[in-house]
Formats: structure tokens, sequence, C-alpha cells
């Protein structure tokens, strides 16, 4: 499956409003990207206009990159949301200017976590003091994804990352998982988070068009947890995510298209934007 059929199935049938995530209906998709050089020609060529994107934020380069990229995106004709990462944030003001960069172009939407940088920036250790001023800067015209862990977080319990969710979901319009490759993990924590009393949509983290030892190398980098091991299983389970030898996200969407716990699917592209499943 390339990205390009996927989205391309994705957009023939997309549910009316309130409807996504029912079960029967196909799934609305958007696709993460990486703040790159040259990236927004390399997506005006390879990806239909209007599709959603989202801009992910990198540690070491801060907000910069991610907001620069998205407003040209925007510009181009595509539904953009931003990551904001907490931790690169060096200040409410810059914070201000971000939201009204954001706002100029069009941008209604960005995505709050926390951040992987060593120290903050600024004044936001994590993405609850973030969400706080994002809403009264911006006057609730920009709402705020956040994100879920479905196999656990790296630093903090279950239960901690729930109370976490509890705290902020007034402030919140969307959950976004973690790449996972468990589509019954990713629909088990959906599940999960509603009986807890958390009502946010929830988009399904997924693992694009990459080649198959990028992927495990990224994954691992970034803290996937035990669904991982199913790219190197042997059995049928493994064989539905591996085909020739190479990753395809299909089972995994079908699954979570199939299940209706999710509102949809955000692709973790890795800039791979052209290529088949590997």
């Amino acid at each position: 499956m390339t990205i390009q059929s996927l989205m391309a199935t994705a957009a023939a049938s997309i549910p009316a409003e309130g409807q996504a995530g029912k079960s029967g209906a196909v799934l609305p998709v958007r696709m993460q990207v990486i703040p790159s050089e040259g990236i927004a020609a390399r997506i005006q060529a390879a990806v239909p206009a209007g599709t959603q994107l989202t801009v992910t934020c990198l540690p070491r380069r801060g907000v910069g990159p991610t907001i620069r990229t998205a407003i040209a995106l925007a510009y181009l004709g595509f539904e953009v949301v931003p990551h904001l990462a907490a931790r690169s944030i060096e200040s409410r003001e810059q914070l201000a200017g971000v939201l009204r960069n954001c706002h100029d172009a069009g941008i209604t939407e960005v995505f709050a976590v926390g951040g992987d940088a060593g120290e903050p920036a600024g004044p936001y250790d994590s993405s609850l003091p973030l969400l706080e001023d994002l809403a009264e800067v911006s006057g609730g015209r920009i709402r705020a994804g956040v994100a879920g862990y479905p196999e656990g977080h790296p630093d903090h319990s279950e239960l901690h990352m729930l109370d976490a969710l509890l705290e902020k979901q007034h402030l919140a319009s969307s959950v976004v998982t973690q790449l996972c490759f468990s589509a019954p993990r990713i629909q088990w924590y959906a599940q999960t988070l509603r009986r807890e009393g958390v009502r946010l949509p929830v988009w399904a983290g997924v693992p694009g068009a990459v080649p198959r030892a990028e992927l495990i190398s990224l994954a691992t980098r970034i803290g996937v947890g035990p669904s991982l091991k199913l790219l190197n299983r042997r059995g049928p389970l493994g064989r539905r995510l591996l085909r020739g030898g190479h990753y395809s996200p299909e089972s995994i969407v079908a699954e979570l298209q199939r299940g209706g716990a999710v509102e949809g699917i955000h692709l973790y592209t890795f800039n791979n934007l052209a290529g088949p499943a590997r």
C-alpha cells in the first residue's frame, strides 16, 4: 500500500461529520511530516492539495522550522497542524507570535506535546501549561491535539498519563497516539480512555510506507513498545504486517477501520511520501 493509495481510499469515502470511526466507515487519514530542506515542494508534487498534514517539531531545532514549514504548506492549499513542543518554546511572547502567524495563515489547530528537549527553553516544562496559555492567548480560536500512549510512556506510569489526559482534556480537541504496530492495542487504549472518562476523539498513530530496517530503527529510538516485536514474528500475525519481507500498514488500517474505536488514522510518514510500503 502506497501513501497515495491510502489517501485516495480515505478521500473517496470521507464519512459525514460525527461518523468517523464508526464500524464500516472509511477513516480519514492525515500525514505527519518532518520539516526539512525542500519538503514543501516534495509534498506539493506528491500529495493532493487539501490533504491534512501535521508537521513535527524536532527538539534540536526548535519550533521555527516547524512553523515555517507549516505556513508554507498552508499557503500551498494544505490543511496543516503544526506540532508545538512545550520544552522548545522560549517564552509566552514567542508562543503569541507563533499563534498569530498560524492564524494569519489560516491554521486553526496545533498539536501540543511536552517535547524531548532535555531542559525547557522557557516557561513550559509540559503540555498542560502550554495548553493553558495557548487557549488564553488565542482566545480559543486555535484548537490543540494532545498525545496518547497505547503502550505506555517510557518515563511515567499508565495511571499518571491517564490522570494527565483527564486534567487537560477540557483544553484539547483530540488525542493522537504514539506510533503503534498493533491495531488491537490501539483499540483497547481508545476504549479504555472512554471507560475512564476521556471523551476526546482518538486518532491512531500508524507507521506509513517506510523501509523495514529504517522503521525498526526509528521505532526503537522513539520508544515504541511490545508491538514492535510483531515485525519480527514468523507466524500469521507477523505475515500480515510483512509481505514479501516488506512492512505494509494495510492490515493495521483495515483492522482499525473495522473496529470502530478511533476517529481517524495519523500516518507517520518519516518523509517517505511516494514509495511502496517496504
